[in-house]
This record gives C-alpha cells, structure tokens and sequence, in this order.
C-alpha cells in the first residue's frame, strides 16, 4: 500500500551487548527474528529493534515481505525456517496458531486487554493495535465554506450527508470526495463493512458461502451501495476513477482540495506526508439506518504477534520473544514505540498515552465509547483480488449494483470456507 521499504534490518552488537543488557532474563545475544507485516512501521520497526537489541542483549532482525502473510508465512515454512515471533492479521493466527504458535495465556498482558486472539481457549495472538475505519473528514476545508463548525454526529444518515456534499458544491468545492481505488481498499475495507453489520456476520457470510445470500435485497448492502453511489457522484476523479493515484486522493484530502475520502488510521502515514491541515478525524460511514450502525466505525485489533513453537527455535528465544512484547505493553520506552513513534491507538487498557495523530485520536475515542463495529476477520485469502476487481468494475461503471451483487455472490459460492 505504501512506498516499498527494505525487507531486512540486521542488529548484530556482540561486542556491546555484555554491558548494555536490560533484562536478565534474556540469553545474552539470543538472536530474535520478527516477521513485520505492517509496511508503514517497518523504518520505525528497524530503528527501535537497533536500539533495543543494544539495550536488552539480544539480536533482534526485523524483515517485510510484499508477498501476502499467508503466501510468505506458507514458503517460509516450507523452507523450516520460521521466525521467532510473526505479525499476522487474525485469521492468520486463526489457521496457523493450533499448528505453529505457543500458549501465551499466563503473560501478565493477557489481563490489560480485550482485543487477543483466543484459539482453542488459549491465547495465541498480541494485538499491536487497535485500528478502525470510516469516512476521513477534513473540518477545515468543510468549516472555510459554511462557515459553521463540522460536527460530524449531525451527517450520520445518507441524507443528510447528500446535502452537505452540495452545500460544499455550491460554495466552491467542485468534488468534495476521494475515492482509493486499491482492491484492499474496496475489498478488503468498505465492501467487508456489508457483512460486518448483519445482526450475524457468521450466519450471513455462511449463507453466502451456501449460495443462499440475497445481496441485491440485502439491507446493508443496498444503504451502503447508497452511501458508495454518492461518493461516486462526488469523487474528483470520477471521469478516471480507476486510474487515481492514492498519493494525489490523500494530498487533495491533507491540503482541503477535498473534504471526505473513505479509509482507515492507517491513512495517515501517507496524508502526513503532505502540508495537512489541523483539524481532520474520521466519521463513521453516513447510512439511511435507523439500528445505530451510522453512529460506529467498524474496527478492533488490528495486527498480532504469535511466537512460534517450531523446534528449531529454543526456549531462550521464546522467552526473548515474551519479554519484548511485555516491553511493549509495560516500559515508557516500549510504549512511546506504539503511540508515538509508529502513531497506533494501543490495544491495552493500561497504556494512557495520547494518540499522536488526529486519526488515531479519532478511533480511540469511538474505541473507548464502546462504538466500534468488530472486523470480520475471516475472509478468504483471495478476497481483496477478486472482490477487488469486481468492485473495480463498479466504480468504472463497468457493471450495475445487480451485476456486482451477482459477481461478489458468485465469489463467496465458489470459494473455500475459512476455518476458525
């Protein structure tokens, strides 16, 4: 999703590490391998496991594949050569903990958040952080042409949120909206937000898996394919809507050329990069509901660490592993790591930092209220690219909401079901 960054960072200070060590309990030098499936921290990543290999005697390398986690994870298992500790997202740990990840159910953590990963009643997954998504708001651009202040509760249903999107018209904003066009985007984050609020996400993705899901008569589907037309209508590239760059959409955002664009937390390590404005945050996704789903971002853990149980790794490395991720949740120094140095909303109820980004501010205080829609995390591997395309199509006018209902019915029937 972002610039490619360096796939590996070796942290060799042998001769440094006898009067730097910080936690006794490490074997001094033990080498700590970390898969990192984030792309956006990995210079932060690098940089902190130099220091903290110096710091706690150990060997810490950090590496990034661009391959999928699934496709990376598989050939290096194959190849019996696990990491000592690995970055997934929750399925992940879904298919791969009961095979390759330890019982982390004792560590004191375990007891300071509600986001771990439970796998047959043990606890597999460290969630690195709590992320969520919505409708990116830019107040100033907003506020410089009504004149009033942006309180995004009052545009909460799609008819409300129409006729601001046409005030911001007639006051000069020629196209207020920002569309990612990215299959991860489309697929992975506004169409999955279909399943995630059915009464029951499981029974509804199962009825899809079944060929029995009737999209095109589906509630949600339909209010958020409302929500997704208006966007369209309003999106700046919509005459090449397939052919935005994320960069320019996030630039347009950042500076106010436009006010809204659909994403994630994440978004802003790419809109910091520009001359942003001060007062942005994120809104849920504008619906005609009246159950309440209009007033939430959906979200939750996003991103854990298991450590792995392969034989090649030695108990010495595991523990190296456990006391890293204790570091995390328990030292200032670990703390600031997450929050601020790599600006993610903590998932752990005793870390009190602020949140460095207006973003990140935003998710945590829907967080803290209780009102995040919880992710779907089970979706097939091949999701975002099929989907993806599909999804593609509709925001090219390629196919009609009835012939991308069929296209994303036709997917899930004919896929495997994800185990969990």
């Amino acid at each position: 999703m972002k610039k490619r960054v360096s796939m590996v960072m070796a942290a060799a200070m042998a001769a440094t590490l006898a009067a730097s060590v910080a936690t006794p309990a490490m074997a001094e030098g033990e080498n700590l391998t970390v898969f990192n499936s984030k792309m956006e921290i990995q210079s932060q990543f690098e940089e902190k496991a130099a220091e903290y290999s110096e710091s706690a005697g150990v060997n810490m390398e950090v590496y990034y594949s661009n391959d999928t986690v699934a496709a990376h994870m598989g050939s290096r298992y194959a190849a019996d050569d696990p990491y000592v500790m690995s970055m997934v997202d929750a399925k992940d740990v879904y298919s791969l903990g009961p095979e390759h990840a330890i019982d982390l159910t004792d560590q004191d953590w375990t007891a300071d958040t509600t986001h771990a990963v439970i796998v047959n009643d043990q606890v597999m997954g460290f969630p690195v952080c709590v992320e969520a998504r919505g409708i990116i708001y830019n107040a100033d651009a907003i506020e410089a042409i009504t004149g009033e202040e942006f309180v995004p509760s009052d545009y909460a249903t799609l008819d409300a949120f129409s006729e601001l999107l046409a005030t911001l018209v007639e006051g000069g904003m020629e196209s207020p909206v920002g569309i990612l066009k990215e299959d991860w985007s489309l697929a992975g984050h506004f169409l999955p937000q279909v399943y995630e609020e059915q009464e029951d996400p499981e029974a509804f993705v199962q009825s899809l898996y079944e060929g029995t899901a009737d999209l095109i008569n589906n509630e949600k589907f339909n209010a958020l394919m409302d929500t997704f037309d208006v966007l369209m209508a309003n999106n700046y590239a919509k005459d090449s809507a397939i052919a935005a760059e994320r960069e320019v959409t996030s630039q347009k955002l950042a500076e106010g050329e436009i006010a809204f664009m659909f994403g994630g937390n994440w978004d802003w390590s790419v809109i910091n990069q520009y001359d942003y404005t001060e007062n942005m945050g994120i809104m849920p996704v504008p619906q005609n509901l009246d159950d309440g789903a209009n007033t939430k971002l959906v979200g939750g853990g996003s991103k854990y660490f298991y450590i792995d149980s392969a034989e090649s790794i030695t108990d010495e490395q595991r523990q190296a592993a456990k006391d890293f991720l204790n570091w995390l949740v328990y030292d200032e120094e670990g703390q600031s790591f997450l929050a601020n140095d790599c600006a993610l909303v903590p998932a752990f109820s005793n870390i009190t930092l602020e949140v460095a980004d207006p973003l990140g501010a935003s998710v945590k205080e829907f967080a803290d209220a209780g009102n995040l829609i919880g992710n779907y995390n089970y979706l097939p591997d091949d999701h975002y690219s099929i989907c993806g395309a599909s999804f593609q199509k509709y925001l090219a006018g390629q196919i009609d909401r009835e012939g991308f209902a069929s296209e994303i019915e036709s997917y899930w029937s004919s896929t495997t079901p994800v185990e969990h």
